[in-house]
């Protein structure tokens, strides 16, 4: 499955340099290990059209972070903690 999600400059530049390998997402939506997801970068509320291609490599849902996001939305889906890295495309 291909999964598009948006991620804040600051972090998109993490991820593109190697630094950061997971994600954490409110558990709103489906993935299993093996799905393509997409990282869009965003400035503020605007996409720059910047995007990474990454694998899901684990998944992991948990409920014990509160500081995040609103507690009745963890309840309800619970988080996603993604184990990512940068897609390659070999020739």
């Amino acid at each position: 499955m291909k999964i598009e999600k948006k991620v804040q400059s600051k972090y998109f530049k993490d991820i593109l340099e190697g630094k950061k390998r997971f994600e954490v997402r409110l558990a709103d939506f489906k993935c299993k290990p093996g799905d393509v997801i997409v990282l869009l970068e965003q400035k503020g509320k605007t996409l720059t059209g910047r995007k990474i291609v990454c694998e899901l490599l684990y998944k992991l849902n948990t409920k014990e972070i509160e500081k995040f996001y609103k507690k009745e939305d963890i309840e309800k889906y619970g988080l996603l903690i993604l184990a990512i890295r940068k897609k390659f495309n070999f020739k």
